[in-house]
């Protein structure tokens, strides 16, 4: 996954804002998260990925950006419309 390629695809959050989100803000909770542009908070599907992100931050002080998610971003927003298929989570009616 590219920096520039959304990691909350209910509210457009790209995985850019999350990184530097966490770097500026410094969240000491991972719920805090939501406060960037509401990411997390649509159908659940990025929540483990901002766990991810987050606790990278938390051990290493900063987030190899290169690292954390493999996944392409077609493939990521297969695997979400899986998950929402399967009934695993609703995303907002406004979201794609």
């Amino acid at each position: 996954m590219e920096m520039d390629d959304e990691l909350c695809l209910c509210f457009h959050v790209t995985k850019r804002k999350v990184v530097n989100y966490i770097r500026i803000e410094r969240p000491v909770r991972v719920a805090q998260l939501s406060d960037c542009y509401g990411a997390g908070t649509g159908c659940g599907w990025c929540r483990p990925f901002l766990k991810k992100l987050f606790d990278q931050a938390r051990k290493k002080g900063e987030i190899n950006a290169d690292q954390e998610l493999l996944l392409t971003s077609g493939d990521y927003a297969d695997a979400r419309s899986r998950y929402i298929d399967e009934g695993h989570g609703t995303p907002p009616a406004d979201a794609e």
